[in-house]
């Protein structure tokens, strides 16, 4: 079956090794969503070289702007591109002790967290068709009973609602047979993880661990639906 994946969070870590995977295959196309798509447009000047039509589309945007749902959608008309997959990768992690966070950090958490996800899953309900799969990318932070950090208390607390969220997606959804998951992440080597632990090496590369989530995306919701599933070499 074709499959029509649009990825949220595409720019650099396990996005862009999801969106490079992902549209190397001839039975996928991709829709890429990121603030920052330089290395995408490189991307898919080299895969879409070798198409008849664009494997691997990219969309500049910031999730965080008041219009961006209008902004993707208009895009997507023009694109004709209705996905089936959909998968929000984007996020923002904030290295912090508690006492020192601001009600901004709170702010930029949530926002491109939780509440951009929000945004872009209820634009795209229209266009969702039965057997479509929503994946929310989510963190083992936020999974409970696992092993929390310090410094990490909104990150973890907003990824833990992005969960819940699809959760409850999939409950809300059921009746249309569009299945909801996500997926809570253990730490793979990816700029992000770099900036907040420098010096820390991850078991994982964000390379290793997009193969796993990509064939989540593509295959998982045929075992899972509703479910927050962790993803770690390590016990919680």
């Amino acid at each position: 079956m074709q499959k029509s994946i649009l990825i949220a969070g595409a720019g650099k870590g396990i996005g862009f090794e999801l969106a490079k995977l992902l549209s190397t295959d001839e039975n996928n196309s991709v829709f890429a969503v990121s603030r920052n798509i330089s290395q995408l447009d490189k991307l898919a000047n080299e895969i879409n070289s070798k198409t008849d039509s664009p494997a691997l589309i990219n969309l500049a945007l910031d999730f965080t702007a008041s219009n961006f749902p209008n902004v993707l959608e208009q895009s997507l008309e023009e694109y004709n591109f209705k996905p089936n997959v959909v998968i929000y990768n984007a996020g923002l992690l904030i290295n912090k002790p508690f006492a020192e966070l601001t009600n901004s950090d709170f702010d930029q958490l949530f926002d491109i967290n939780v509440k951009s996800a929000f945004r872009l899953f209820r634009m795209l309900l229209p266009r969702l068709d039965s057997g479509s799969h929503l994946l929310g990318i989510s963190s083992m932070g936020g999974f409970q009973g696992s092993l929390k950090f310090p410094g990490l208390s909104l990150y973890s607390a907003s990824k833990a609602a992005l969960a819940v969220l699809m959760e409850c997606l999939a409950e809300e959804l059921k009746d249309r047979q569009i299945k909801a998951n996500a997926l809570a992440l253990g730490s793979a080597q990816t700029e992000m993880l770099a900036q907040a632990f420098p010096g820390y090496k991850a078991p994982l590369s964000a390379k290793e661990m997009a193969v796993f989530v990509a064939d989540f995306a593509l295959n998982g919701s045929r075992y899972f639906n509703g479910k927050i599933l962790p993803v770690s070499v390590s016990t919680p």
